[in-house]
């Protein structure tokens, strides 16, 4: 309904800022309000989604597009309402989430407050490839590929029946050394489990 409001910054308060535009203060929930102090008293512009329910209607606010295009994507995803849409943007930046989830860093997502695995192997199943809209090529990945391989890795170790006590005795040895594969990650830590 309002893709954005244009007006002055009149409140930052910790679940929501006010903007007042054309004599109406709109009450906005935002992921962090205070990413918007030093704007207080200025002029700001800040794009919006409204949400109605049947209690209440909602007007949620976003520093910039890509976190807006970002918000309505998470709520696409069973298990995830506004408040933890908003909970996780709070907590990292839109390119950080998207990297995390392309390259299906679950243990990224569980860092979120509400987000344990099964709600963050959600949102990765979701998601992943579908999030084109915001540009990650001008930020650097979540993660370098190395770590991204040694967790695929201690993955397919698990699968292979591994305990998790076996698999961290291993895990430091496999962060001290570099991989070009997963592949190559997988047959380092087999040569250590079989020591």
């Amino acid at each position: 309904m309002y893709q954005y409001i244009i007006g002055v910054l009149k409140e930052v308060e910790p679940q929501h800022i006010t903007v007042e535009s054309n004599g109406i203060g709109y009450l906005l929930m935002v992921p962090n309000p205070f990413r918007f102090e030093h704007e207080n008293g200025q002029q700001i512009q800040i794009y919006t989604e409204l949400i109605v329910r049947e209690d209440s209607h909602t007007l949620y606010g976003f520093k910039n597009r890509d976190e807006k295009t970002l918000f309505k994507s998470l709520l696409q995803v069973t298990g995830i309402g506004p408040k933890s849409a908003l909970a996780i943007l709070a907590a990292a930046t839109p390119a950080e989430i998207i990297g995390a989830i392309e390259a299906e860093d679950e243990k990224f997502m569980q860092k979120f407050p509400g987000v344990g695995k099964k709600t963050a192997s959600q949102i990765i199943l979701d998601l992943k490839g579908k999030l084109g809209s915001v540009d990650i090529a001008a930020h650097p990945p979540v993660q370098d590929d190395n770590s991204h391989f040694i967790n695929e890795a201690m993955l397919a170790l698990e699968a292979l029946g591994y305990s998790s006590r076996e698999l961290k005795r291993i895990e430091k040895h496999l962060g001290k050394e570099s991989f070009e594969s997963v592949d190559a990650a997988v047959k380092r830590g087999l040569k250590y489990l079989v020591q």
